[in-house]
């Protein structure tokens, strides 16, 4: 851990800061978007873009890095992702927002590839696995963190629109100066969707509904709040809620997926998501059992998006895992870009705010359903015969998903060589 810390100590506090800032414009907007009296559809729309552009961005970083290097496209998209941030309150309006959310996500996207790839550059075979942990585990933070700010100021002014565009800006100083070394950037040749799906239908189908239900909860969860009549500090709590349940319960599950068949385990994390989305659905009035709902609803979602990485990883060659990682990030964003839209219109009827989590239980449910479905369709995998669960968050592109399906293989190589 301490080897992780020296080596890579200045790319974490980077991404940290860069989090933080992220994490606050995304709740910021659905504080403002009432404010500024948008509708429920209007910030869906504004926060499905974040979404497009990730998926663009992922798309096309590679071939970006490849023509003017690391350093560059790290810089010039930090700085863009800078300016973009005071626009926002400069023009409250939603085709304005809409488009600089677009190039927020592209830009946070493209970013993410640097640095994920720095990090593996960094990282050696003995301590991959610990700075990878340690990356997710910061960026989560990152957004954390990023929610007690949004008490710092009036969301109706310029300031909290200016410390995220701050703190990006700063954020760049420490990787530039003392990250040297340049990394190689290769890209593996993707996988067909066809063939993805063909190998593991329910790692496939499951990202997608992963990625539906993470957009609406990273994007539209702040619009729930305001929606509902919260506080900006009881908006702040709960989208925090989340997140710390992403952290907390990524390990546990992680643990369980190493010892029983995986698809019971999502069967069951997925039972236990619809459970608490009929919590915030009937009793959100309570906020404390509100909050209950999203720190459950964090903490089952993220582990099942590293449950289906793995549970694909299972029945697939070591030398296919890279080239499926792409088609798996963009299923899972395909479902992103969809989420905020459906969510934003459901809470646009006579159902109001409880919409939101109406949605996320017919997900888990549809899920869970397709999950007691498939694993009928095929003979369960023994348990030592499965890959290793890497802990990963739907925030990770393709550059991070093959940088845990590495590790993934160099701990099942370490386990057959033990045996």
């Amino acid at each position: 851990m301490i080897q992780v810390l020296s080596s890579a100590w200045a790319l974490l506090l980077g991404m940290g800061l860069l989090m933080v800032g992220n994490g606050m414009q995304g709740t910021l907007l659905g504080i403002r978007g009432a404010i500024e009296d948008f509708s429920t559809f209007e910030m869906s729309i504004v926060m499905s873009a974040y979404f497009v552009g990730f998926l663009g961005g992922s798309r096309l970083a590679p071939g970006m890095i490849r023509r003017v290097g690391h350093v560059r496209v790290f810089a010039a998209l930090a700085s863009l992702i800078s300016a973009v941030m005071i626009l926002y309150p400069t023009f409250p309006n939603i085709i304005v927002w809409s488009f600089g959310r677009v190039l927020i996500g592209f830009c946070f996207s493209a970013v993410y590839v640097v640095a994920e790839s720095w990090l593996n550059n960094a990282a050696d075979n003995s301590n991959r696995g610990q700075a990878l942990s340690l990356y997710m585990i910061v960026q989560t933070l990152g957004i954390v963190i990023a929610q007690a700010l949004l008490l710092t100021a009036d969301p109706s002014g310029f300031v909290l629109f200016v410390i995220p565009s701050v703190l990006v800006s700063v954020a760049i100083t420490p990787i530039l100066l003392s990250i040297t070394p340049t990394p190689a950037f290769d890209t593996t040749k993707p996988m067909s969707l066809k063939e993805l799906v063909n190998f593991s239908p329910l790692g496939s189908v499951g990202m997608a509904i992963v990625g539906g239900i993470f957009a609406a909860q990273f994007g539209m969860s702040s619009v729930y709040g305001a929606e509902a009549g919260l506080s900006v500090a009881q908006i702040s709590i709960f989208v925090s809620s989340f997140f710390v349940g992403a952290i907390i319960l990524q390990y546990p599950i992680g643990w369980l997926s190493d010892r029983i068949d995986r698809r019971q385990l999502v069967i069951a994390v997925c039972f236990v998501g619809v459970m608490a989305s009929m919590l915030g659905f009937f009793l959100g009035a309570d906020f404390n059992l509100l909050l209950v709902s999203a720190f459950i609803l964090g903490g089952m979602l993220n582990p099942l998006y590293s449950l289906l990485i793995a549970h694909t990883n299972d029945f697939l060659e070591h030398e296919d895992m890279a080239a499926a990682s792409s088609g798996l990030i963009f299923i899972n964003g395909l479902g992103a870009v969809m989420g905020p839209v459906v969510v934003g219109w459901m809470m646009g009827t006579d159902m109001g705010p409880p919409a939101f989590y109406l949605y996320t239980a017919v997900l888990f449910g549809v899920l869970m359903a397709y999950a007691i479905y498939r694993a009928t369709q095929r003979a369960a995998l023994p348990a030592d015969e499965t890959g290793s669960y890497v802990p990963i968050y739907p925030t990770a592109t393709a550059t991070a998903v093959e940088y845990a399906q590495e590790i993934a293989i160099e701990a099942d190589q370490e386990s057959d060589e033990s045996v």
